[in-house]
Formats: C-alpha cells, sequence, structure tokens
C-alpha cells in the first residue's frame, strides 16, 4: 500500500499497456480495478531484495517515480511474471521480446532440492565453505566467500554437475534470502544483470549468509523444524479462501503443498514476515469436493462455492474454497497422494 504501509492481496492482469489490480472478496474478484500502474517508462528489478523476509518481490518504477512492489507465490511465478511485464514494457522492440522468450526457455530452476539442507552443509565446521576477510573499496567485510568459491564448493558435493546448474543454484539462495550480495561488484549485479546473471560466478563477487539463514543455523530446534516440516519439496502452492476455526470467517491464504515429508502450510500475505500462520500433516488426512447445492454444516458466512474439505487425523475439519471447479480438483488430485 502507499499510504498505509502493509501488504493486501490483489488480482493483477497484465494488459498491453497497463497492469491492473482488484480487490479480492470472498474469493472472487471485483467488477472494477483498484488501480492500475501504466508500462510506459517503467524500469523492473527482479529479484527485488529491499525487504528481507520477502524474497520473492518484484520492484516496478513508473516514470513518475512511484514504487510498486508486488509479491509472488513462487520464484517461477515471479520470474514469468517478470519476464511477461518485461515484455510489455519493451513491446516496441522485437529484438528485446526475443531475447526475453530465449532467457525464459533456457533458464530452468533445479528441483527436488532442499535449500535448508545445503546452507546447513555449508555452514559445517569441517567440510562447510570457507570464510574469509575481504577488503573491497575501503570496507571490511568479515565471514565472506567469494561466487567461483561457492560454485567450486556446491559443485565439490555433488549439489550441481556443472557451472551452469551451481549458479543456478547459487542464484536460488539468494532469492530465498539464505546469501546476500556484499561489495559493490555483486550488489550490483543484482540490480542491473538479466534474471540469469544475478549471481556471479567470479572471484572478485563478494557474498555472506544473510541474517535470517544465520538465525535459523544458530537455533538447532528451528532448523529441526524447518527440516522437518518447511523443507519439503514443494508440489503446489497458490492462493485460496480458508474458513477460520474461531470467528468463521473467509480470508485469504497462500497455500504451499509439500512431499517427503508431506504437509499443508497456509501464510497470511498481509503479514510482513514469511511465516506460516498454520499448517498440518497430510498423513491419514481425508480431502472430498463439497457439493455447491447447499452450504454444509459447519460453514458459514459468504461462501461463492467451489468448497473442498479435509479432515486432519485429529478429526480437525478444514473448509477451503478455491477459485473454480477446475482449480478444486487440481488441489484435491495434489493433496490425495500424499495422504
Amino acid at each position: 500500500g502507499h499510504i498505509v504501509r502493509n501488504w493486501k492481496v490483489r488480482w493483477f492482469v497484465l494488459l498491453q499497456d497497463k497492469l491492473l489490480y482488484y480487490k479480492i472478496e470472498g474469493g472472487k474478484k471485483e467488477p472494477s480495478p483498484k488501480g492500475r500502474i501504466l508500462l510506459d517508462g517503467c524500469t523492473i528489478t527482479c529479484p527485488c531484495l529491499e525487504y528481507e523476509n520477502r524474497p520473492l518481490l518484484i520492484k516496478l518504477k513508473t516514470k513518475t517515480n512511484t514504487d510498486y512492489f508486488l509479491e509472488c507465490c513462487s520464484r517461477e511465478e515471479r520470474d514469468s511474471w517478470a519476464l511477461d511485464i518485461t515484455g510489455a514494457i519493451h513491446a516496441g522492440h522485437p529484438v528485446q521480446v526475443q531475447e526475453l522468450h530465449r532467457m525464459k526457455n533456457s533458464f530452468k530452476l533445479l528441483e527436488n532440492i532442499s535449500l535448508h539442507h545445503i546452507v546447513e552443509r555449508m555452514c559445517d565446521s569441517s567440510t562447510g565453505i570457507r570464510l574469509t576477510r575481504n577488503l573491497e573499496q575501503g570496507n571490511r567485510y568479515k565471514e565472506t566467500f567469494t561466487g567461483s568459491a561457492l560454485v567450486d564448493w556446491l559443485i565439490s558435493h555433488s549439489f550441481a554437475v556443472s557451472r551452469f546448474e551451481a549458479v543456478t543454484l547459487a542464484s536460488m539462495l539468494m532469492e530465498e534470502n539464505f546469501i546476500k550480495p556484499v561489495g559493490a561488484r555483486s550488489t550490483e549485479a543484482t540490480r542491473y544483470s538479466d534474471l540469469s546473471e544475478q549471481f556471479l560466478d567470479d572471484s572478485t563477487a563478494l557474498y555472506m549468509f544473510a541474517e535470517s539463514s544465520k538465525k535459523n543455523i544458530s537455533s538447532k530446534e528451528e532448523l529441526q523444524f524447518n527440516i522437518a516440516e518447511l523443507s519439503g519439496t514443494i508440489v503446489k502452492q497458490g492462493f485460496l479462501v480458508k474458513q477460520g476455526h474461531k470467528r468463521k470467517n473467509w480470508k485469504v491464504r497462500r497455500f504451499v503443498l509439500r512431499a517427503d515429508p508431506a504437509f499443508l502450510h497456509y501464510y497470511d500475505p498481509t503479514k510482513e514476515e514469511n511465516k506460516p500462520v498454520g499448517g498440518f500433516s497430510l498423513r491419514g488426512c481425508l480431502v472430498s469436493a463439497l457439493e455447491d447445492n447447499g452450504v454444509p454444516a459447519g460453514v458459514k458466512g459468504n461462501v461463492q462455492g467451489n468448497l473442498f474439505k479435509i479432515i486432519t487425523k485429529n478429526d480437525t475439519h478444514y473448509y477451503i474454497q478455491a477459485s473454480s471447479k477446475a482449480e478444486r480438483a487440481q488441489w484435491i488430485e495434489a493433496i490425495k497422494p500424499l495422504t
């Protein structure tokens, strides 16, 4: 928000020359847009590192110097939006649009990787990455490592088989705020380089562990919690509307479905910190669609349809609304194999 600096869920529609955004009520967007962002003369920053706890941000600066910060659900979604918005900004320049499509098709993120596990290994006192002091332009940095050193370490520990894969993985660590650039060389790359060149495989580019990952590593209990629940492979994620347990009201939540171990967590997108506000193990759960003819017992308030229910093994009932029957079916199909 521009007046009250809070975060709100909005439905975005990208047109040829503008980005429209709508309020969401009861899981559906309102007919008239809440506002618009004119793309002519805009500059885009992705990833945007201005908010430490929000690594999935896109920043748009209009030609009138108004800043918009937009948060996505995943790296893939963020990069896809960034590329499409950049394509709209440069629509009159076909060569640049062609280059964007080439980047979109060539830059693939690695799958089935636990970033928490990699960071834990990096911090190991005997086999982890070697931290050194570095002096750059009069500034002395403690406990840093170079971009090329991290690439070498990832390959030597079998997390990547090529330097390209290692750079991609290092970019993921930076985008998820496990590591951060320090010094002019690496910081400048995050501001002015293409999406596939944010992290530098360079012996003069300096990086260090971000404060958030230091806190995770220093607390064994917190690390174990993250590994147990939040480090599973992400199977599906997106915005759904959930009924509260106490007030029985409906609120938009960002749901993240993970496997190995199987957990479903939900986040409040209006909160500053990117931590789940709830979640549960899917083992022993029952999931089913609810028919739209009549409101089921236990459901109150503004019900738009496309409901489904999850019952945990502790007999806790979760009522959730999707935006369409197709989306509801996709979530049920994704959850069932993990129960």
